[in-house]
């Protein structure tokens, strides 16, 4: 995609012609108001439904709403709950990252359905209906300058909350409609264009790594040839944990690494950082060793990470670090390929108690090989190629795809960015 491709030049028309001295601005708290989510609901209400409702991740994941949803909450005949019209701008109320706070999705379609908020979302209405695109809403409210705006209104420590109170002083643009419907003509048709070169590169990027699972579970396919150890001989197996909560002291001003399944979603397997940090009183006994391995063995199964510092994880993982005398026999890059094939073990040997998880016991039991040092080096080698070819945002279609969404975001934000009328 060239900037050729991207030139708005009906647009600049239409801005000298409608706004040649800057569009106004307008605060959150002077064009419309915010409304709650569902109220007053038990699992039981969500079990037995007769009405559609918006769920968190429906308003996260998607510019605009989307309708087709089967999501269903029981709602009485006469019940006073408010629903979403028509153009409403709905936001994410909290996140345990203030980046993550107050995501925007807008109902653009028309509906003649009821449709309701769950409780950990908010929506925000137009007085004027008419002074903002529907269409228009779903690009502006995810652009650079309105999310920092926006994130700022977070208040938290572990968790993060959206107030209110500051959303209303959040400043946009609103420039002449036809202004708007040429912006949204834009960005529709570069976001039809970037899905489908996504698409493409994301069939070829899943091909890729169905190859390499294939090769790297042959690679670590070894018979009578190597000896085998248990993961209980090889290393000191513990239990993460969570300081708790109600402790500020545990969790202000923090600066030790605490992970959660969230650090290896949003920054993959090999952690040198996480998203959230205790303080050193958080700290019952020892931090765990740098070079350890966390594996994932209650709720979210099947994921695991090899941790490059010292640090912490909470009760969703195992930690196991490695004993002395096997330091010279494990490469712990090899053991951290070795571990998705554990995962998919793992998957396979649970218990089901409040929720899944791994039976301890036959895991400690779990052999594993260990072939000399050299060969585990070479594994090693292969694998890195591999694996920065599929995964790596640095290098290989990864980092094209992740070039493709930067240069949308580069030119919504140029095309959503006006100057200020004076007044």
């Amino acid at each position: 995609m060239s900037e050729l491709d991207c030139q708005p030049n009906r647009l600049n028309e239409l801005i000298a012609e409608l706004c040649p001295d800057g569009v106004s601005y307008k605060r959150l708290g002077e064009i419309g108001y915010f409304y709650g989510g569902l109220s007053g609901k038990s699992k039981h209400d969500f079990a037995n439904g007769n009405a559609k409702f918006i769920t968190y991740m429906n308003v996260y994941s998607n510019l605009a709403v989307d309708t087709e949803i089967s999501d269903m909450v029981k709602i009485g005949e006469n019940e006073k709950q408010n629903t979403v019209k028509h153009g409403d701008i709905l936001f994410t109320g909290s996140s345990e990252t203030p980046n993550e706070c107050g995501i925007s999705s807008v109902l653009t379609k028309e509906t003649n359905e009821k449709l309701y908020l769950n409780s950990f979302c908010f929506g925000f209405r137009l007085i004027d209906k008419d002074l903002l695109l529907p269409d228009f809403s779903k690009y502006l409210f995810r652009s650079k300058e309105i999310r920092k705006q926006i994130i700022r209104t977070a208040n938290g420590v572990t968790r993060f909350n959206v107030s209110k109170e500051k959303m209303e002083k959040v400043v946009i643009p609103v420039p002449p409609l036809p202004v708007q419907q040429e912006i949204v003509r834009i960005l529709d048709n570069f976001t039809e264009l970037v899905k489908e070169l996504t698409t493409e590169l994301t069939a070829e990027l899943t091909a890729r790594q169905k190859q390499y699972e294939y090769y790297r579970d042959k690679l670590l396919t070894f018979g009578d040839e190597v000896e085998f150890r248990t993961l209980e001989e090889v290393f000191n197996i513990k239990n993460g944990y969570t300081p708790s909560k109600s402790n500020p002291t545990y969790w202000e001003n923090g600066s030790l690494p605490w992970f959660r399944m969230e650090d290896i979603r949003k920054n993959g397997r090999i952690l040198s950082d996480s998203i959230q940090h205790i303080t050193p009183q958080a700290v019952k006994g020892k931090l765990f060793p740098a070079n350890s391995i966390i594996l994932a063995t209650s709720a979210t199964i099947g994921e695991h990470a090899l941790l490059t510092v010292e640090a912490l994880a909470n009760q969703r993982f195992t930690f196991l670090s490695i004993k002395k005398q096997y330091v010279d026999k494990l490469n712990m890059k090899f053991f951290y390929y070795y571990c998705f094939i554990i995962d998919q073990w793992c998957k396979n040997n649970t218990s089901v108690g409040n929720f899944h998880s791994v039976e301890m016991v036959r895991l400690k039991k779990y052999r594993f090989p260990l072939p000399p040092l050299p060969v585990q080096r070479e594994i090693v080698a292969i694998l890195d190629r591999f694996d920065a070819l599929c995964n790596d945002l640095t290098s290989g279609l990864p980092a094209e795809i992740e070039a493709r969404q930067k240069q949308y975001e580069y030119y919504r934000d140029k095309l959503l960015s006006f100057k200020e009328m004076k007044s």
